[in-house]
């Protein structure tokens, strides 16, 4: 039980202080593995040594400030909402205001020139906001993080007690009801509109949650077909599915053929055709067809389960953009409530203003203030910028990823199945004794048994040029790094393999594979391995963008070297073993930020070594593990979106950052100075934020080139 995963949904969040208020408190029960997001709602952690229990966590989080949704299998009917505080708010603060703007327009409304008239249509508003803003405030600071609550619930709450000891004194410049009471609903509208703004970075997730599968057909030992809830699905288990059905979960094709739409998973808009053998996606659709399936990966191990993770999780990897922002936001409220004071004491005793104006230009820098600007500029558009790219198939982990992949100088390219596409055809075969139709026949017999890649193409060559010969053979076996052995009835030992096959005299030989028959060379074959169609239009793209790309193989020089004079590279590194390979990638890192391009499995230590690993992976779960950007589709052209996507989710946080600091840099001055009342500044500091979410949701729709 200590290692089980505890999820809870909680409300009352609303930006990242909030989150880090309630991750300090976790933390500091012992609890394990703790993560809190304020977008989705969502808290997490192990129970690990901890003493504490479930029960008391909610306690604990009720008493920050906040409420955990109980999970009853229906929505919670919740009455008391943001938005009728916000409506019951409005409807009390509206005559308030109309009265106060009546009389600076010489028309004032006789019948709430009643002071305690104005107190009790003031209470409402004021009773909502002490106890929304004074909640959410006083567990900031039990958590160590004061948020903007708190300056909401000091600045309206000095402004209502001053027009308290006014009613009391009967003196009507004490009187600011209208200002407490507009301070709180102008701010409940902030916050109401933010939520409905952060909703919509969030929806990337909904949309990858929705493509689940609810129920699977399973395939019993008998042959009957059982009905399971995905949830009940296990390792191992046979499952059927039919044309136009979604595939439940990760497997292997195990009995039959389809073609099959992968596009809300890897972005590729036409369907691929899949046969007994190849792997297939849970959530994508069975366009025409029928297979069985061995199912692979079940529960949080799923490509789509890892594609939802990946996007809940993404903004807890902050960029270096983020540090500064964070450090100011730890320390803003505080430095706040010290300006507000100093300008009280200011405006008062050194510029002789009326008390009550040097409180009310103390009350507009506690209310124009807003910290959750900085808070929210990174997550938010990490959050979209993240989703645009798992919506093209392209997983990213976290938003230090998207800052550094942006800044990328060099460009490591493996070269087999990295920019070649690994499908291997005959260049030429030299058959050095003749017998060219036995040759063949061997060459397709010996290579049948064997699963490399260079092995199935040649002998789905060979087959086509059998010409009727038929060639038993015994005792075939495959060595690893040699190739494939075998002899027939008469004795004679065949291989065929690299050049180690050879002796002495022969080694010299130009050639890729040698066939020999009791140490005597029967053939040399040429093989090429063609480029993948759109590999030269993503180095001429990378080129562009002032990054160096860089071929780094395992093969021969001479094949390398062809492969980089096609595609115009001419930093080239070949023949390279894998601690070569390794070295050379950490030296180009160390010299510029550099990333690996690889498959994700025969690379994973490359790419764990570069700055940044990319894997053009066809959704190996290796894949995700070893590099911190996965190409679904294993397409090159998705290089160049990630890399766009990525430069432009990097610029939005800047964009947000920019406005958050100039926002704070000089309104709180101009209210210091007091040349903005309460009300205007409440009103600024509830759009200030939609300004900076807003921005982020552009990045959503935002034509990317």
């Amino acid at each position: 039980m200590a290692d089980k995963i505890v999820e809870l949904t909680v409300d009352g969040m609303t930006c990242n202080n909030c989150a880090a208020s309630l991750n300090r408190f976790l933390e500091r029960k012992g609890l394990e593995d703790v993560y809190v997001n304020f977008q989705t709602r969502e808290v997490r952690y192990r129970q690990g040594a901890a003493g504490i229990t479930l029960d008391e966590v909610k306690k604990g989080i009720h008493k920050l400030g906040y409420s955990v949704v109980e999970d009853t299998g229906k929505a919670p009917a919740q009455w008391w909402t943001l938005e009728r505080k916000l409506m019951i708010s409005a409807v009390f603060t509206l005559p308030l205001l109309l009265h106060h703007l009546a009389m600076m327009v010489g028309l004032p409304l006789h019948w709430l020139d009643n002071y305690w008239l104005q107190l009790l249509i003031c209470l409402p508003p004021f009773a909502i906001g002490f106890l929304h803003f004074g909640r959410s405030g006083l567990s900031s600071l039990k958590g160590g993080v004061p948020n903007m609550d708190v300056l909401i619930f000091v600045g309206s709450t000095a402004a209502f007690i001053y027009s308290l000891i006014g009613v009391l004194l009967q003196e009507a410049d004490y009187i600011f009801f209208e200002t407490s009471a507009t301070i709180i609903t102008l701010v409940l509208m902030g916050n109401w509109l933010e939520k409905r703004a952060v909703h919509q970075t969030t929806t990337a997730i909904g949309e990858l949650a929705r493509l689940q599968v609810e129920k699977a057909w399973k395939v019993t030992p008998s042959g009957t077909l059982v009905s399971l809830n995905r949830d009940e699905v296990q390792l191992g288990d046979i499952l059927q599915v039919n044309e136009g059905d979604k595939v439940p979960l990760d497997g292997v094709i195990v009995e039959g053929a389809a073609s099959i739409d992968e596009s809300m998973l890897t972005g590729e808009s036409l369907p691929v055709e899949k046969k007994a053998g190849s792997r297939v996606i849970g959530a994508s659709v069975i366009v025409s067809g029928n297979l069985r399936m061995k199912v692979t990966a079940a529960g949080r191990d799923t490509v789509l389960s890892q594609m939802i993770e990946l996007v809940k999780t993404a903004q807890q990897d902050k960029p270096a953009i983020q540090r500064l922002a964070d450090k100011i936001s730890a320390i803003f409220v505080p430095v706040v409530l010290g300006i507000s004071l100093f300008t009280l004491l200011i405006a008062y005793f050194g510029f002789g203003l009326p008390f009550q104006q040097a409180l009310m230009n103390a009350i507009a820098v506690l209310v124009i203030s807003c910290p959750c600007a900085m808070g929210l500029a990174t997550p938010t558009a990490v959050m979209v910028g993240v989703g645009r790219l798992a919506k093209n198939g392209i997983l990213v982990k976290g938003g230090q990823t998207l800052e550094t992949f942006s800044n990328i100088r060099n460009a490591v390219f493996d070269k087999t199945g990295t920019l070649t596409t690994g499908q291997f055809a005959v260049k030429n075969i030299i058959y050095h004794q003749g017998q060219e139709a036995r040759t063949n026949a061997l060459i397709y017999r010996l290579e049948q048994h064997s699963s490399h890649p260079i092995a199935r193409s040649l002998a789905k060559a060979m087959e086509t040029r059998l010409n009727g010969v038929n060639i038993v053979l015994e005792q075939v076996e495959e060595r690893r790094g040699l190739g494939v052995f075998a002899s027939d009835a008469e004795g004679n030992q065949f291989g065929i393999g690299s050049r180690r096959l050879l002796d002495q005299a022969a080694e010299n030989e130009e050639g890729h594979l040698f066939l020999t028959e009791n140490g005597r060379l029967l053939a040399t074959i040429e093989i090429v391995d063609e480029l993948k169609p759109e590999a030269r239009g993503a180095i001429d793209f990378l080129r562009q963008k002032g990054i160096t790309p860089i071929l780094l193989s395992g093969d021969r020089r001479a094949k390398t070297e062809e492969v980089a004079a096609l595609l115009g590279i001419s930093q080239v590194y070949a023949e390279q073993l894998p601690e070569q390979k390794l070295a050379v990638v950490d030296r180009l890192a160390k010299d510029a930020p550099t990333a690996m391009i690889g498959d994700g499995i025969n690379d994973a230590p490359a790419l764990a070594k570069a700055t940044i690993g990319v894997s053009l992976s066809n959704a190996s779960q290796v894949a995700i593990q070893s590099a911190q950007i996965v190409l679904l589709n294993g397409k090159l052209d998705y290089l160049k979106r990630a890399l766009s996507i990525s430069e432009h989710t990097v610029l939005t946080i800047r964009q947000n950052l920019f406005w958050a600091f100039a926002y704070n840099i000089v309104a709180i001055p101009v209210a210091a100075m007091g040349f903005l009342n309460p009300m205007w500044g409440a009103l600024f500091m509830a759009f200030s934020d939609v300004i900076v979410i807003g921005n982020s949701i552009r990045l959503k729709y935002k034509k990317i080139s």
